[in-house]
């Protein structure tokens, strides 16, 4: 980066500028008025325009020497701070890991899934939420350290990524307080009866959920389908109707949201997978992440 002025210039200046005269600024910075007012006019004219003004005994700024000092404080300040981050880096350095969720992975496993990380030490997390196509092409070209989803990789060649198995949870239903006592009786032929709450059809959960509603000749009344878990598990809570989810996460559901267990979704599982760009995977919290047992499985198979 090539500059038109020095940086040391625009330091003298900022302290000229902050004092209110030439005099009062060369007695802070311990020089002599004629050569700090030399490498302000230096200054001035690197930039092509007078940055201040005679203003009785002392100086002010013109409109040009406003914006300079505007900018001069902001670079100064960020200077004073140098020495604490540089020590705070040193001393304690960050361990970053940036993990893609993918938009069909139910939020409220999201923390359960990435426990093994979260207690190691200087951590600094960054999740970015997006579709699953989008965040398997930022993992290959290296801006995600690895994706959390619903599903594995799909097979192909040109895209080196590989699909390690988190596990799988059971489904269950489960309803609030408004609905459960009709969900329960005759249950599951009673969900043809209430208002059913379904994550999308982009879900990888969502077709086998659809053919155990065929399974069981059920027709169910969709009153909302949901892209975000947690929204769905807020909605019903609310009333709004009875929904599937894991049982990873009754606890949570139970106790935070206050809702009942109506019965299992026999067959039908939510699976969870992360995915690495590198078969061997070296980065040492995506490392934690993975059940040692857990064979990749690369996408182009």
């Amino acid at each position: 980066m090539s500059l038109g002025f020095s940086y040391k210039h625009l330091y003298y200046f900022w302290v000229v500028a902050k004092e209110g005269g030439m005099s009062r600024g060369a007695e802070r910075l311990g020089m002599a008025v004629q050569t700090v007012s030399s490498q302000v006019r230096e200054l001035e004219r690197s930039l092509g325009h007078a940055l201040l003004k005679p203003a009785g005994r002392g100086v002010a700024l013109t409109e040009a020497g406003q914006a300079a000092l505007r900018q001069a404080d902001a670079i100064f300040q960020l200077g004073e701070q140098l020495e604490d981050v540089v020590r705070d880096a040193a001393s304690a350095p960050v361990l970053r890991l940036a993990v893609g969720i993918s938009d069909g992975l139910p939020k409220l496993a999201v923390r359960r899934l990435l426990m093994p990380v979260t207690s190691a030490p200087n951590l600094r997390l960054y999740c970015h939420e997006d579709q699953f196509e989008g965040l398997l092409s930022d993992l290959a070209l290296h801006r995600l350290d690895v994706v959390l989803a619903d599903r594995p990789a799909p097979p192909n060649p040109s895209l080196k990524v590989y699909s390690h198995s988190l596990g799988a949870s059971p489904l269950a239903w489960y309803a609030p307080e408004v609905w459960f006592e009709q969900a329960a009786a005759n249950f599951p032929a009673s969900l043809s009866q209430v208002p059913v709450l379904l994550p999308i059809h982009h879900a990888a959960v969502r077709p086998r959920i659809d053919q155990w509603f065929e399974r069981h000749g059920l027709r169910p009344r969709i009153a909302g389908e949901f892209e975000d878990s947690a929204l769905l598990a807020t909605f019903g809570a609310g009333g709004l109707g009875v929904f599937p989810a894991a049982e990873l996460m009754h606890e949570k559901l139970t106790a935070r949201y206050e809702l009942r267990r109506v019965g299992p979704c026999e067959g039908v599982e939510e699976q969870f997978f992360a995915i690495a760009a590198d078969k061997k995977v070296s980065h040492p919290l995506v490392q934690k992440l993975l059940p040692s047992r857990a064979p990749a499985k690369p996408s182009g198979d």
